[in-house]
């Protein structure tokens, strides 16, 4: 899953929107990372991915030279300390399980918020471990 997948929406945005959509990714992963206390020093540009303009999926450097996965796009920003090698795929399939996990324990609590909250959760996950299952996006990973 590289910057040159193409998907319906893909097409119908220039070359310079995608661009553009990229970094308003970044910048978005960063910021959150900023928010957390988290201060990215670079990213592993080789190990992201991309799905314009559904998903991005950051492998960030920390200033403390912590690796960090941050996701973000049309779904839930958040992120992952992880660095055993993983890969971009292996990580929206981890991503996938920790939402459905939350989502578990949202709707166990039966706040109404937490409960609309829960069924994007639901929603997103199942829709990255669709694109985890995806052999073909993944294929020059």
């Amino acid at each position: 899953m590289t910057e040159k997948t193409s998907t319906p929406q893909e097409q119908a945005l220039t070359q310079e929107q995608q661009h553009a959509w990229i970094r308003e990714q970044y910048l978005k992963a960063t910021k959150y990372l900023a928010e957390k206390g988290l201060v990215a020093e670079s990213v592993a540009e080789t190990e992201s991915r991309y799905l314009v303009p559904i998903m991005a999926i950051w492998k960030i450097n920390l200033l403390d030279k912590t690796k960090v996965w941050v996701i973000c796009g049309d779904l839930p920003t958040d992120h992952v300390v992880l660095d055993n090698g993983e890969s971009a795929r292996d990580v929206i399939r981890h991503f996938s399980l920790k939402w459905q996990l939350q989502a578990e324990n949202l709707l166990r609590m039966k706040t109404e918020g937490q409960q609309e909250f829960a069924k994007l959760l639901i929603t997103r996950a199942d829709g990255l471990y669709q694109l985890f299952e995806k052999d073909e996006l993944w294929a020059q990973q």
